[in-house]
């Protein structure tokens, strides 16, 4: 009998690793433009032919938009905004997991399903009936109306639902025959253990906030109150836009976030459970 003839696994993974680095090629090359133009004069950002690096390296975007506007306000606002959000955002999607995962009873799964419906709504959907809720409590213009919508998400309450569903019942009625109660057992037992969904879904919400636009955009009118995004808006004039300006200061805005990635990129990685996240 002939033994089969198999491909080398060297030879085998030649044509789709090729095809990944040229995927990953053609998603770096508009980053790449987008760092590089950044460090070009505004005399050349438009010359012809285009180049992909500076013939003039230099710093003065950068320099302009961090004396220009008053980036400190601005990350504070942000970072406030993004932090205390998502710590509430945690919370309470593990609270409410948790209610819909170890508890019986017919209503708590309609409940569910009504939250699971309101994925298929797009958020600009909603947002008409959410800003009257905004401005009937007297939260416009200031940073509780940004925080207060964002921290109830489908997303988080499904993700902590079904992770909590996988922990045996049997563990909780041990920890009950102990003598410990609900607050115990979900802050002692069940916290701890929904470690990596909490730090999956800390660094999403984390995200999902420090890049919100449109929300903030609507809320907020006090120039004080700005996040980057609406203060980068802000850069953009009706007519005359300064480029070079405006990709520094873009830039600056991004450098929080890749120090996230470059800290939780193992997390990130290997965060299975986010496939499908939805803002």
């Amino acid at each position: 009998m002939t033994p089969t003839t198999r491909t080398a696994p060297s030879t085998r993974w030649i044509a789709p690793t090729a095809l990944l680095w040229a995927l990953a090629a053609l998603f770096l090359i508009p980053v790449a433009w987008f760092l590089l133009s950044s460090f070009k004069p505004g005399s050349e950002l438009f010359t012809w032919p285009l180049r992909l690096f500076p013939q003039d390296w230099t710093l003065d975007g950068y320099r302009t938009a961090w004396s220009r506007f008053d980036f400190q306000t601005y990350f504070l606002n942000t970072a406030f905004v993004a932090v205390v959000t998502t710590v509430f955002t945690v919370f309470v999607s593990a609270c409410t997991g948790f209610a819909l995962a170890k508890y019986r009873n017919r209503w708590v799964q309609a409940f569910f399903l009504m939250i699971l419906a309101t994925t298929m709504l797009p958020t600009e959907v909603i947002m008409p009936s959410t800003f009257a809720v905004i401005l009937g409590l007297g939260l416009y213009n200031s940073l509780a109306g940004i925080i207060i919508p964002s921290i109830i998400t489908a997303t988080g309450i499904f993700m902590f639902r079904q992770f909590f569903l996988t922990v045996p019942d049997e563990l909780l009625q041990a920890a009950r025959i102990d003598g410990a109660g609900e607050f115990r057992i979900f802050f002692t037992l069940m916290l701890p253990i929904a470690r990596p969904i909490i730090a999956v879904l800390a660094i999403f919400s984390f995200q999902w906030r420090w890049n919100d636009y449109i929300w903030p955009l609507l809320v907020l009118n006090d120039q004080d109150k700005y996040t980057l995004q609406i203060a980068l808006r802000s850069i953009v004039g009706a007519e005359n836009i300064d480029w070079s300006v405006l990709l520094g200061a873009s830039v600056i805005s991004l450098i929080p976030m890749v120090l996230l990635f470059l800290v939780f990129r193992r997390q990130i990685m290997n965060s299975d459970i986010s496939s499908g996240l939805k803002d």
